[in-house]
Protein backbone atom coordinates (compact mmCIF):
# COMPACT_ATOMS: atom_id res chain seq x y z
CA UNK A 1 0.00 0.00 0.00
CA UNK A 2 1.06 3.41 -0.83
CA UNK A 3 0.45 5.66 1.95
CA UNK A 4 1.39 8.65 -0.53
CA UNK A 5 -1.96 7.64 -2.96
CA UNK A 6 -4.33 6.78 -0.01
CA UNK A 7 -3.56 10.35 1.52
CA UNK A 8 -3.87 12.00 -1.93
CA UNK A 9 -6.96 10.27 -2.26
CA UNK A 10 -8.40 10.82 0.96
CA UNK A 11 -7.90 14.60 0.79
CA UNK A 12 -10.33 15.18 -1.53
CA UNK A 13 -14.61 16.12 0.22
CA UNK A 14 -15.84 14.31 -3.10
CA UNK A 15 -14.02 11.20 -2.44
CA UNK A 16 -14.47 11.24 1.14
CA UNK A 17 -17.92 12.03 0.49
CA UNK A 18 -18.23 8.62 -2.03
CA UNK A 19 -16.54 6.39 0.82
CA UNK A 20 -19.34 7.44 3.28
CA UNK A 21 -21.42 6.68 0.65
CA UNK A 22 -20.18 3.31 0.13
CA UNK A 23 -20.15 2.55 4.12
CA UNK A 24 -23.40 1.57 3.14
CA UNK A 25 -22.72 -1.60 0.97
CA UNK A 26 -21.75 -1.72 -2.93
CA UNK A 27 -23.27 0.55 -5.06
CA UNK A 28 -23.27 1.25 -8.76
CA UNK A 29 -21.56 3.95 -10.83
CA UNK A 30 -25.24 5.30 -11.35
CA UNK A 31 -26.31 4.97 -7.95
CA UNK A 32 -23.15 6.69 -6.67
CA UNK A 33 -23.75 9.74 -9.39
CA UNK A 34 -26.83 10.50 -8.60
CA UNK A 35 -25.62 11.83 -5.49
CA UNK A 36 -24.17 14.13 -6.85
CA UNK A 37 -24.67 17.35 -9.27
CA UNK A 38 -21.33 16.74 -11.49
CA UNK A 39 -20.85 15.06 -14.71
CA UNK A 40 -20.33 10.83 -14.81
CA UNK A 41 -17.24 11.44 -16.34
CA UNK A 42 -15.76 13.52 -13.13
CA UNK A 43 -17.42 10.81 -10.85
CA UNK A 44 -16.06 8.38 -12.79
CA UNK A 45 -12.40 10.11 -12.31
CA UNK A 46 -12.63 9.88 -8.50
CA UNK A 47 -13.71 6.39 -8.29
CA UNK A 48 -10.31 5.56 -10.35
CA UNK A 49 -8.47 7.46 -8.19
CA UNK A 50 -10.24 5.70 -4.78
CA UNK A 51 -9.53 2.56 -7.07
CA UNK A 52 -5.92 2.87 -7.90
CA UNK A 53 -5.30 3.80 -4.05
CA UNK A 54 -7.14 0.56 -3.19
CA UNK A 55 -9.58 2.49 -1.29
CA UNK A 56 -12.52 0.55 -3.41
CA UNK A 57 -13.17 -2.44 -5.30
CA UNK A 58 -15.21 -3.02 -8.45
CA UNK A 59 -17.03 -5.54 -9.70
CA UNK A 60 -18.85 -5.97 -13.38
CA UNK A 61 -22.40 -7.41 -12.44
CA UNK A 62 -24.31 -7.89 -15.90
CA UNK A 63 -23.60 -4.44 -17.43
CA UNK A 64 -23.09 -2.46 -14.56
CA UNK A 65 -20.25 -2.26 -12.35
CA UNK A 66 -20.51 -1.78 -8.35
CA UNK A 67 -17.99 -0.34 -6.36
CA UNK A 68 -17.68 -1.17 -2.31
CA UNK A 69 -15.10 -0.13 0.58
CA UNK A 70 -11.68 -2.14 0.79
CA UNK A 71 -11.43 -1.92 4.61
CA UNK A 72 -8.35 -3.89 4.56
CA UNK A 73 -6.71 -0.05 3.52
CA UNK A 74 -8.48 1.46 5.87
CA UNK A 75 -6.88 -0.78 8.74
CA UNK A 76 -3.54 -0.91 7.41
CA UNK A 77 -3.92 3.74 7.96
CA UNK A 78 -5.78 2.90 11.33
CA UNK A 79 -2.62 0.18 12.37
CA UNK A 80 -0.21 2.78 11.33
CA UNK A 81 -1.95 5.70 13.34
CA UNK A 82 -2.45 3.87 16.80
CA UNK A 83 1.72 2.89 16.32
CA UNK A 84 2.32 6.54 17.32
CA UNK A 85 -0.18 6.17 20.59
CA UNK A 86 1.72 2.96 21.71
CA UNK A 87 4.63 3.00 24.40
CA UNK A 88 8.01 2.30 23.39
Amino acid sequence: MSFQETFKALSDSTRREILDLLKEGSLSAGEICSHFEMTGATVSHHLNILKNANLITDEKQGKYIYYELNLSVFEEVIHWFQSFKEEK
